[in-house]
């Protein structure tokens, strides 16, 4: 299967002079919108119990109490803990979009770990297959983008280990710039510096 490396003087003028901070905010972005956000706290409203005073408000030498749900108290709510509905998407533009995802693709062009496929599809659908497609690469892991994804091309892929095959409307900067190399496809890589 040929197979093309891109070099750095091949890449549009757009790929070039970027500022990283954009792939940064970007990446940022892109995590934060992935969190989980599960940890959560109850509250002195939200605990059970408590609606009895516990003690009378003079006389005992205490200071004075009204429920035991109090922060103050083993059992009580949490005061200021964590909500699970905090908002953590943090906003980024098209543009910067673009540029950061220009740069993650330049960057695998200087250390010319970016190789363009005329085609991938692995017809048979055997895992060892696609490990062989893989080897040819010789890479640590291996970002794979497809046009389309064929069932017996995801079949292949899906259970080779440090391989990740997306199509290529998937392809983000984060994704780009997470792999050690990214194999893609020539139609995407012809639509991605023309849109550039």
């Amino acid at each position: 299967m040929s197979r093309t490396v891109i070099k750095t003087d091949e890449l549009p003028e757009s790929f070039s002079d970027i500022n990283p901070h954009n792939l940064y905010l970007y990446c940022k972005s892109y995590l934060s919108g992935v969190r989980s956000n599960t940890a959560h706290t109850k509250t002195r409203s939200d605990v059970r119990g408590g609606g009895k005073k516990p003690w009378a408000q003079k006389g005992g030498g205490r200071a004075r109490a009204g429920s035991l749900r109090s922060p103050i108290f083993v059992g009580g709510g949490v005061a200021f803990g964590p909500k699970n509905n905090r908002n953590y998407n943090q906003k980024v533009n098209k543009k910067q979009k673009k540029l950061a995802l220009n740069f993650a693709l330049a960057e695998l062009v200087a250390n010319e770990k970016l190789f363009v496929v005329e085609n991938i599809a692995i017809e048979s659908g055997k895992t060892k297959d696609a490990k062989a497609f893989i080897d040819t690469f010789a890479q640590r892991d291996v970002l794979v983008v497809k046009e389309l994804i064929d069932d017996l091309t995801l079949r292949a892929f899906e259970n080779l280990k440090n391989v990740y095959i997306i199509e290529s409307n998937e392809l983000n900067a984060y994704l780009a710039a997470a792999y050690h190399s990214v194999v893609i496809e020539k139609a995407v890589w012809d639509r991605l510096t023309k849109e550039s």
